[in-house]
């Protein structure tokens, strides 16, 4: 039973990526290197936030001095919070590096797109997710925690393709001027998309269940403004 839980996982988690890659004509472009080379760019990009926020936004020491027993939970609330805020602050940097990988891409703009927004997020899965999955989902006991996180891959996958067309929109010259602040904003909800979601799960407000739903909604409503700019430039 062990066994079909993990592949379970393992199959949510990295299965719509293959097909994705697949059945998005990606092969028949040649792209998996280049799928290879956006993951090493991802994996440069977080070694820098990371040198960065360890650098310059330590995070804070909790108030164990202070002498109310309530001033602590503030304090530890408060310091959660904005260290939630600097990292999804620092995310801005993989809009960077996402431009960064695109520029390194041939090819016309949706493939540009699916290259970059795919080969992001499977760094992403294999760097921030697989170790879970691979020890937690082998585990003796059912946990519906790693159900969840092959799901929040599957929301990450098209949140990275959205950000990858974001980027490309914006770097785009024929693109209506009027649409550059909808690109911008979209882009900057996108990196602090987190924060709320974060914040809420912090006060103990909602559930696990509840968190991937808010992270889809916000994910599919990012996405379909973004189809819809990317329709009017393709």
């Amino acid at each position: 039973m062990t066994f079909y839980h993990f592949g379970n996982c393992i199959a949510l988690a990295y299965l719509p990526y293959y097909l994705a890659y697949k059945h998005s004509g990606l092969s028949e472009y040649g792209a998996f290197w280049k799928c290879i080379q956006t993951g090493f760019i991802y994996a440069f990009t977080q070694l820098c936030k990371m040198l960065v926020l360890a650098t310059f936004f330590p995070i804070p020491s909790s108030g164990h001095e202070s002498l109310s027993s309530s001033e602590p939970d503030v304090l530890d609330g408060k310091d959660r919070l904005a260290s939630e805020f600097l990292k999804d602050s620092m995310d801005l940097v993989d809009l960077v590096g996402m431009y960064f990988a695109l520029s390194r891409i041939p090819g016309r703009g949706h493939s540009k797109v699916l290259t970059a927004g795919i080969g992001w997020g499977t760094a992403e899965l294999l760097l921030t997710r697989v170790f879970a999955i691979w020890v937690g989902a082998k585990g003796v006991e059912f946990n519906w925690r790693y159900i969840q996180l092959g799901l929040d891959a599957n929301i990450s996958l098209v949140h990275n393709v959205a950000i990858a067309a974001l980027v490309w929109l914006w770097s785009r010259h024929d693109m209506k001027r009027t649409y550059y602040p909808v690109v911008v904003f979209l882009a900057a909800t996108s990196c602090y998309r987190n924060l709320l979601v974060n914040f809420l799960s912090f006060s103990d407000l909602i559930d696990p269940w509840t968190v991937l739903l808010i992270k889809s909604i916000l994910t599919l409503l990012i996405g379909g403004c973004t189809i819809k700019i990317y329709s009017t430039v393709a």
